[in-house]
């Protein structure tokens, strides 16, 4: 079966990809320059000079085998060069929000679920949190979201229509933490651009990292972004809808810092 979706990480069950040990150096074995490498040249992806993951599929469970080879042909959405249509893939009109890093797919399915009048697609290049989503979607019956496994930037350049979007999500992001791989974060100004070309009028881009130094980066590009506006003087508290994962609340208690960022499209 042909593969179907996109990248980033979020939230491992309990423990969100981002917080994941960062790559190796690319001088190690098994560094993070020969990861991407690999990535780069596997044929699922088109080659880019620059991508802001690296596969780390590790072993699947025959659980999550099945439930992509079950899941995907119901729940997921092949890439292709042609803009989707939302009212074909979701059976109906409503807006669409669009969530880049699903990771295992839990806060994803929790947001579908207290929002059933809003169609969600989730982005997700990892395997296993791939087949978690479909299965999640599957035991809840969540007709209002989809998946897809493919490089974001990809699927938001070819896929996704000028001023479609109500809103997108990228809740913590891999923070390439080292200077020299800052290159590889996702939110740089090229692609929140396209990002807010996507947003309709009043449509909204949500941000959150618990990494302070990347919250600054995130803080800057998107005030530089002459579609956006911040809805906050700098950061946001945390929306009620975005659901606080077990990994984040031993964080705060520990006094460890998370920053929301939300802006809206200009009208």
């Amino acid at each position: 079966m042909a593969p179907l979706f996109s990248p980033s990480r979020t939230e491992m069950s309990a423990i969100p990809p981002d917080h994941a040990p960062p790559p190796p150096e690319a001088d190690e074995p098994t560094g993070a320059a020969e990861a991407i490498e690999a990535t780069e040249a596997a044929p699922r992806f088109s080659r880019q000079p620059i991508r802001s993951f690296v596969l780390r599929q590790g072993r699947m469970s025959d659980a999550q085998k099945r439930a992509i080879e079950d899941g995907l042909p119901r729940y997921g959405i092949r890439y292709g060069n042609t803009a989707l249509d939302y009212a074909a893939t979701f059976g109906r009109q409503a807006p669409v929000v669009l969530e880049i890093g699903c990771g295992m797919g839990d806060t994803t399915a929790k947001i579908a679920a207290a929002q059933p009048e809003r169609d969600f697609i989730g982005i997700e290049v990892h395997g296993p949190g791939v087949g978690n989503l479909c299965k999640l979607i599957e035991t809840q019956g969540l007709s209002n979201l989809r998946v897809m496994q493919h490089d974001a930037t990809e699927v938001v350049r070819d896929m996704i229509a000028a001023d479609s979007l109500a809103g997108v999500h990228v809740f913590f992001p891999d923070p390439w933490p080292k200077k020299r791989h800052h290159k590889r974060r996702i939110l740089q100004p090229a692609f929140v651009h396209e990002l807010a070309a996507r947003l309709a009028p009043g449509g909204y881009l949500h941000c959150a990292t618990d990494w302070e130094e990347y919250a600054q980066h995130m803080l800057e590009v998107l005030s530089a972004e002459s579609l956006l506006q911040n809805t906050a003087a700098d950061y946001a508290p945390r929306p009620d809808y975005r659901p606080l994962t077990k990994f984040e609340a031993r964080g705060l208690r520990l006094g460890h810092g998370v920053w929301d960022l939300v802006f809206t499209r200009k009208a």
